[in-house]
């Protein structure tokens, strides 16, 4: 009786035995860290428009302030408005425009209080009647004072010098003038200039 069984060992059975060792966390870890550092990171296609936002608000800010301070060249007369002449050759210098006529006060283009001939109303006035500081002008004031400070900060070559341009009716009081002049000084306006027409020779 013939059988079909095989003189060929299992197949394992010459291979040598394999030793199973232990591996560690820390191991591991080593593998792990060096899989993902082969990994290259994907790249990320995109434009970055923070630095340009940082700009263009720069350039704003520096706009706004070449614009404030050009604004006493654009002054047109009027019946209340009537500007006195003068001799002098002196040119204008960009500053704070701050326009006195017969019915109101306007600082860099914006009207503040009302005049009534030329007077103040001595309830906008700390003191009254007998009071120089006129309220809602120091408060303007000061607003711009602030806001020139902060771009001479961002802006070396624009530094707060105090510079103003007082566009001035010719029949104004004054007393008004006084106040005007001394509420500009409270609020570090020391630099003070008249503008006249140029009488032509």
């Amino acid at each position: 009786m013939t059988t079909n069984e095989s003189n060929t060992p299992p197949r394992n059975s010459l291979a040598p035995p394999i030793e199973e060792t232990p591996v560690s966390m820390a191991y591991v870890n080593r593998v792990v860290r060096a899989k993902l550092r082969r990994k290259t990171e994907p790249e990320h296609f995109g434009l970055n428009i923070y630095p340009m936002m940082d700009m263009l608000t720069i350039l704003l800010v520096y706009m706004m302030a070449m614009f404030a301070t050009s604004s006493a060249a654009a002054v047109q007369e009027s019946s209340e408005l009537r500007i006195p002449y003068s001799t002098s050759k002196v040119e204008l210098d960009d500053a704070l425009a701050v326009q006195i006529s017969r019915s109101e006060v306007v600082v860099d283009g914006k009207p503040i209080l009302e005049l009534r001939n030329g007077i103040v109303d001595p309830s906008l006035k700390q003191g009254g009647s007998s009071g120089f500081l006129i309220t809602p002008l120091y408060k303007s004031l000061s607003k711009i004072r602030d806001r020139k400070k902060r771009t001479a900060q961002r802006f070396t070559n624009q530094p707060f010098v105090g510079d103003v341009q007082i566009i001035a009716d010719k029949r104004t009081p004054y007393r008004t003038l006084s106040e005007v002049i001394y509420t500009l000084g409270q609020t570090e306006f020391k630099n003070l200039r008249f503008v006249a027409n140029k009488k032509t020779e």
